[in-house]
């Protein structure tokens, strides 16, 4: 049984392999046209498609608005209930049916004719009703299905699933769309963060940051780390310029010699050459810094060496910067 289902799944993946490889055939000028089309949009992208072909619309339309295309998935059968006045003629509509004879997308075509607005489809039949009625046709049939019946939408949706992505992928190089336009509609994931997050976003400022004078002694500044529990403190001059940090670690390479904390004075102690970050700087650059050169916080400092924050780790952990 298990060599069976081994078997089984082995030719899934292979039948849908060779779809995927049919495709390479079949971006030609149709599609360069395509994309033109949708470059010279001024509206959006309407996306619609009916049963297992409206849910890979609607993953092709998060994919192209994600990517600097807007677009939105409408359906078809709801389409003709009131939800066309979505469609205006500013937009393309792209329409997906293996068939390429969907009753619900061919009851909608005369409308979106008479608005003027460009049809894209994307069909696996290419002398079907809605091959012959769009603008423009992109082809993603397929020998057969992966499905053992040749029923079941199997290796058809993942062609078209992979035509779309082609197409955003066009698009989003044609358009200049950069890092910071994916993280700017991503402010939630993880890369958005990391690209859009500042150090001023989150590090701790006036009374949460742990400072003491150049003046203190040593328990002073023991203190203050405790208060403050970010395993640190920096010391500043009177003018609030930094002067340096005292780490937890420092701590523990003093633990071996004979030091009276409440007469020894930080300023003998303290690290002098200490990294800084600018607020303006983004949080995973600080992470950088602090993973190559194996520490834990960062002083946060203007362009004349004031003091003006400090965070660690445990903020960016917190912000889900790592």
């Amino acid at each position: 049984m298990n060599a069976k289902l081994i078997q089984l799944a082995k030719a899934v993946i292979h039948t849908e392999q060779q779809a995927i490889h049919d495709l390479l055939e079949r971006i030609d000028q149709q599609f360069v046209q395509a994309c033109e089309i949708i470059l010279a949009c001024q509206g959006r992208v309407i996306v619609t498609g009916m049963g297992k072909s409206g849910h890979i619309g609607g993953k092709i339309a998060a994919t192209l608005a994600s990517t600097g295309s807007p677009a939105f998935f409408v359906h078809p059968g709801e389409a003709s209930h009131g939800d066309l006045g979505m469609i205006t003629d500013h937009d393309v509509v792209l329409a997906l049916s293996n068939s390429g004879e969907t009753d619900e997308i061919l009851t909608i075509i005369p409308i979106i004719k008479r608005l003027k607005v460009p049809l894209i489809a994307l069909t696996g039949n290419r002398q079907s009703t809605l091959a012959e009625t769009a603008d423009v046709h992109l082809d993603v049939s397929v020998k057969k299905e992966a499905c053992p019946l040749n029923l079941a939408p199997t290796a058809s949706t993942t062609a078209c699933l992979v035509m779309g992505d082609a197409l955003a992928v066009s698009l989003l190089e044609s358009r200049g769309f950069t890092a910071d336009d994916f993280a700017r509609s991503h402010p939630g994931g993880t890369l958005g963060r990391r690209l859009l997050l500042h150090v001023q976003d989150i590090m701790h400022t006036d009374t949460e940051i742990p400072q003491v004078s150049v003046t203190a002694f040593l328990s002073e500044a023991l203190m203050e780390m405790t208060q403050k529990g970010l395993g640190m403190t920096t010391v500043v001059h009177n003018d609030l310029t930094l002067a340096g940090i005292f780490t937890d670690g420092d701590l523990r390479r003093i633990l071996q010699k004979q030091v009276d904390i409440h007469q020894t004075p930080i300023q003998s102690l303290l690290s002098r050459q200490c990294l800084t970050i600018r607020p303006e700087a983004l949080a995973v650059e600080g992470l950088e810094k602090m993973q190559s050169h194996k520490i834990n916080a960062l002083p946060v400092t203007d362009n004349q060496q004031h003091l003006i924050g400090v965070f660690n780790m445990h903020d960016l952990l917190r912000a889900r910067v790592i």
